[in-house]
Formats: structure tokens, C-alpha cells, sequence
């Protein structure tokens, strides 16, 4: 779905590979109240910024968590969609607002049905993953 995929640039039509690399809790690292989710979008390090409450929020709302999985599609989710509608203005961190993320969260879900069907990741070679990799190829 979001962890790795193809998306078209609006503005200047480059075909952009995004792959996600890692979750970082980022009150540890840079103060905020959030996790990073890190992609490379070819070549470029862009860090996608989930706010901690919205995780307390959905779980008061619905009784089910937000998983890394979850986090991961959520984060993909809003990436393809700046590229698509022009929004990427090359920023290194884009933060997300509650609602936001929220939303983002519902259009994963909608087309994923439920958690189950989301992919594993990292892509490891041998789980059922298409386009798996070896373990040793991992990078964080």
C-alpha cells in the first residue's frame, strides 16, 4: 500500500519511489509530541510527523489502537497525496494535525477493510511479502 510505492509529482511529473524506513518517537529526539515516520522519497529523506494525542483520541473513540503498521500507511497515505495534489514543497518534516492524521487513518482503512491486510514491514525475505528483501539488506 504506502510503505513503498510510485507516485507522480504534480508540478514537475518526476516519478517519485517512496519507501519507508523507520518510526522514531520524537519527544526523545527533537522535543514533539509525535512519531516521525521516515521515508526516502528517491533520494530525499522526508520525515512525516503523527501527533502522540491523536493516538489517545482514536482510542477513545473506537477502543482499537493505532499500530506501527497503521502509523506507517497513514504517514504513506499523506505523502502520495502531497505529491499528488502539489503540496510537497520539499520541506524535510511535514506535521499533521489530529484531524489530519484522523482522516488519513480513515482513507487507509477504507481501502485496506482492516488491519489484517495491511502489509508487514519491514519487507523481510521469506514472509509472503511481494517485493521482499533480505533481512541483511535493512538498513535503518
Amino acid at each position: 500500500m504506502y510503505d513503498d510505492f510510485h507516485v507522480k509529482d504534480r508540478w514537475t511529473g518526476e516519478d517519485i519511489h517512496c519507501s519507508w524506513i523507520a518510526n522514531i518517537v520524537a519527544i526523545a529526539t527533537r522535543h514533539a509530541d509525535a512519531v516521525d515516520i521516515k521515508f526516502l522519497a528517491n533520494d530525499r529523506a522526508v520525515w512525516i510527523a503523527l501527533p502522540c494525542e491523536a493516538w489517545t483520541r482514536f482510542k477513545e473513540q473506537t477502543g482499537h489502537t493505532i499500530t506501527d503498521r497503521l502509523a506507517i500507511q497513514i504517514a504513506g497515505h499523506y505523502l502520495k497525496q502531497a505529491f499528488e495534489s502539489g503540496f510537497d514543497s520539499g520541506r524535510e518534516v511535514y506535521n499533521l494535525s489530529i484531524e489530519e492524521m484522523l482522516d488519513h487513518l480513515k482513507a487507509v482503512m477504507d481501502e485496506a477493510k482492516h488491519t489484517d491486510y495491511l502489509p508487514i514491514v519491514p519487507r523481510i525475505h521469506g514472509t509472503g511479502n511481494a517485493e521482499a528483501v533480505d533481512e541483511r539488506q535493512v538498513q535503518f
